[in-house]
Formats: structure tokens, C-alpha cells, sequence
């Protein structure tokens, strides 16, 4: 079997589809590890977004008076929470996956970067349910669909070209240092409200609106939110910062994590 020929002692010539067939293997695992004995399997992938955005909709739209440009304001957070979890969650897992597969990492000759690869692969299920459930609001809030939704697959590209980024990074560092995955956690939750997804950027003062434009979530985010809620054209400006920013992180994560995968097997 090709999975068999990967996972052999010794560096072999693999062809590519072979080592495709353990990354669909390694993610059919997370995703069965994840679910198998679950009662509501992946509606829990619903579940957390959903119910953010009951907390975010009493607190700050109902409490705080938060503006969403006339959009409803369940929809307005739920179109951001569900590329925010689908972030969150891989880096969470993918910053610990070499240490958990370490038996695999150090005995076995095999691309070390399908192991985090296989965790933001796994996600990708509840980003499709999450997403089914803004299908359902869409309906009942009677918000149509715009030609603007065809860029729908750009942002989302972006989106995983960063959460792959960002998880190649942590993973790699957390291998020596494993002090990585908590400081991970901490950096997500305040990650979370320093990124335009309770509130939209607009509603940053001006002075402050550098800064949350070095987050290269924020034109993810904004121009998810844009073609999605509000049927228009994205701020191409923002969304342009968020690239260049995006494809920077995303190369340089590559460079580290292929400029340090050698040391793996010897630290892990």
C-alpha cells in the first residue's frame, strides 16, 4: 500500500498521490477521532459559532448598541465567526500535532508538514457545516445572494493560505518550545476581539485603524462580510493590505518549518 511505502524507515522516492493518501488518511482520522463517539458529531462545528454569536448578539448588540450597517446582527457576527473558528481551532490543534504524532515523526521518513496539514484539512468539515447554518439565516432573514458572492472562493483561499501559515509556524516552533501551545491560546482569545468580528471596522476610531489593519484577518473577515451580508463590493484597500500580508506570513512559515523539519526526529 502507498501509506505503507511512506511510513518506512528509510527516505524512499514516494509519488505525490501517495503521499496525498496519508494526508486524506491522517485527516480522516482527526475528523473520526473528533466525532465517532459523539452524540451530535459535527453539529458541534455549529454549535460553537452559533452560540458566540448569541453572546456577542446580547452583549454587544443589544447592550453595547453595536452597529452592523443595517445588516441583522446575528448574520453580521455569524458570517465572521465562521471563518474566526475555522482559524482558531486549526491552530489550536496543529500547534500540538507533530507532539502528538510524534511516534510517527520520528521513526517514519514522510513530508513532516502533512501532519499540520492534516489538521487544518479536518476543519474544513465544520467549516462546511457552519456554513450551512448561514444558509438557513440568509433564508430567514430574506437576504439574497449578490454577483459580489462570487468572490466568496478568493477570501476563503485566504483564508486557509493564512490558518496554514500560521499553523506550519506554530507547529514547527512548538516542537522546541512547548511553552508555545499555551501562549497559542492565550493569543487566540485576545486575538479574537482585536479582530473586526463582534464590530465592524468602521466602527474603529480612525486613529487606532492601523493597527487592526496589520491583522490579516481583518480584510478576510471584511470582505467575507461585504460580499456575503451586505451584497457589495469588498474595501479593496483592506483586503489588498491582508494579502500582501498573508502570502508574507504563509512563505516565510513554509521557509521555517522546511529550515527546521531535519531537527524533528532529534528534539520532539
Amino acid at each position: 500500500m502507498a501509506t505503507t511505502k511512506i511510513l518506512s524507515d528509510k527516505p524512499e522516492k514516494v509519488s505525490l498521490s501517495a503521499y496525498f493518501e496519508l494526508f486524506m488518511n491522517l485527516t480522516r482520522r482527526e475528523i473520526k477521532g473528533r466525532y465517532s463517539q459523539s452524540l451530535f458529531g459535527a453539529g458541534w462545528a455549529i454549535a460553537q459559532p452559533l452560540a458566540t454569536m448569541a453572546v456577542f448578539t446580547l452583549v454587544f448588540a443589544r447592550l453595547g448598541q453595536m452597529p452592523s450597517g443595517g445588516a441583522p446582527y446575528p448574520l453580521f457576527a455569524y458570517a465572521a465567526l465562521v471563518p474566526w473558528f475555522f482559524f482558531s481551532n486549526s491552530v489550536m490543534s496543529g500547534t500540538m500535532s507533530l507532539v502528538t504524532y510524534r511516534n510517527i515523526v520520528t521513526k517514519t521518513y514522510f513530508p513532516r508538514e502533512i501532519v499540520p496539514l492534516a489538521q487544518v484539512g479536518s476543519r474544513l468539515v465544520d467549516i462546511t457545516a457552519a456554513s450551512g447554518l448561514y444558509v438557513v439565516l440568509m433564508v430567514y432573514y430574506q437576504l439574497g445572494v449578490t454577483p459580489w458572492a462570487a468572490l466568496i472562493p478568493v477570501f476563503l483561499l485566504l483564508l486557509v493560505l493564512f490558518t496554514v501559515g500560521v499553523t506550519l509556524a506554530t507547529s514547527a516552533i512548538n516542537v522546541f518550545y512547548r511553552d508555545v501551545n499555551p501562549v497559542v491560546q492565550i493569543s487566540l482569545q485576545l486575538w479574537l476581539y482585536l479582530t473586526p468580528v463582534a464590530y465592524p471596522l468602521a466602527a474603529v476610531p480612525e486613529r487606532y485603524r492601523w493597527f487592526f489593519l496589520l491583522n490579516p484577518l481583518t480584510g478576510v473577515v471584511e470582505g467575507l462580510r461585504a460580499v456575503l451580508v451586505f451584497g457589495r463590493e469588498p474595501e479593496w484597500g483592506v483586503v489588498g493590505i491582508s494579502t500582501a500580508l498573508i502570502l508574507t506570513i504563509f512563505v516565510s512559515a513554509i521557509t521555517l518549518f522546511k529550515s527546521t523539519d531535519k531537527y524533528f526526529a532529534d528534539v520532539i
